[in-house]
């Protein structure tokens, strides 16, 4: 079998410093862009309208937005409910004079869309619900809050697993991952849904499985090479990983690929986003969680894997040879 990079050899913590400046580069402007622009929320967490219609000929989910658009009905969610001649439509009315959480407004709009497009008569209206403001705030408050929640658990269970430095470094490469997806949204300006949301935790757990796997195997090789420097086991672990990495992370963005150019419009922002996370997840895998976790052994140096205290690490300019 053919193994890429079987032979890895590079000095990833050497050129961390490096990775700072893409880091900086990437999530100063993203970061600047979303405090003046903001984050763009669907109507599940703003409030809109939810309209279920049946035809009796079999519809197109672009000859339905086409026809919103063109009654100034931009960014409606619509989903086929279980088979082509039925659909959900989630819309907010965005004109002037007009409450955008007025149901019958919206109703109204979206009918007159619907009549021109497909002619009255040839659907039916099966359902009408308003979603309310209040209820996409709670919306977004739990979603905030399952990111939230996610960091505690994450740290319990590698301090667990580990010990507290390793769940520490994790928790900074995922906070540093989640900024960065955020900041993407805003500059993308993706509309943030629950599926948006379901693609953030996704990339999380997805970069959190990268990151174990690289301190899984450094603590396999603190017992092995006592007498390197943790620079040293670092560089090792993650150029020993990294055949592993190429794999996985190659099969995953053809899959995602696959779903930004040919799924609809209600799951391509999903696969941008995990596109988009896969590449942070990797990056702060090897740049961010490994030298913070270099950093907090200098930092505070305790009982390693080694069974021995831990003493400050020395630089490392080259990476030790994998054999």
């Amino acid at each position: 079998m053919t193994r890429f990079f079987a032979n890895a050899n590079y000095d990833f913590i050497g050129f961390r410093k490096y990775a700072y400046g893409v880091t900086a580069a990437v999530l100063i402007p993203g970061l600047l862009w979303l405090a003046a622009v903001g984050l763009n929320y669907s109507i599940e967490f703003t409030g809109g309208t939810l309209i279920r219609i049946r035809s009796e000929q079999a519809l197109d989910a672009g000859r339905l937005r086409s026809a919103l658009d063109a009654q100034g009905i931009h960014g409606a969610e619509i989903q086929s409910y279980g088979s082509e001649r039925e659909y959900t439509i989630r819309a907010r009315v965005a004109k002037a004079g007009t409450d955008a959480n007025d149901t019958e407004a919206t109703a109204s709009a979206v009918t007159t869309a619907l009549d021109a497009a497909l002619g009255a008569g040839s659907y039916s209206v099966e359902k009408t619900e308003a979603v309310g403001p209040k209820v996409g705030g709670e919306l977004r408050t739990k979603a905030f809050l399952a990111v939230f929640l996610s960091f505690f658990a994450v740290l319990a269970y590698l301090a667990y697993r580990f010990e507290w430095r390793f769940g520490l470094a994790a928790v900074v490469a995922t906070a540093h991952d989640i900024l960065a997806t955020i900041a993407f949204i805003a500059v993308m300006r993706l509309e943030v849904s629950l599926v948006v949301v379901g693609a953030i935790l996704s990339m999380v757990g997805y970069s959190l499985n990268d990151t174990i796997i690289i301190f899984d195997r450094v603590r396999e090789n603190l017992h092995k090479y006592k007498r390197d420097d943790f620079a040293s086991i670092l560089n090792r672990s993650i150029n020993e990983t990294l055949p592993r990495s190429v794999l996985t992370h190659a099969t995953t963005l053809v899959s995602l690929l696959a779903l930004a150019v040919l799924a609809g419009e209600v799951i391509r922002p999903f696969a941008l986003v995990m596109f988009f996370g896969v590449f942070t997840g990797t990056f702060s895998s090897i740049y961010i969680a490994s030298p913070v976790l270099m950093w907090i052994e200098h930092k505070w140096p305790g009982a390693d894997a080694r069974g021995v205290k831990g003493t400050a690490p020395r630089a490392a300019t080259k990476a030790q040879p994998v054999g």
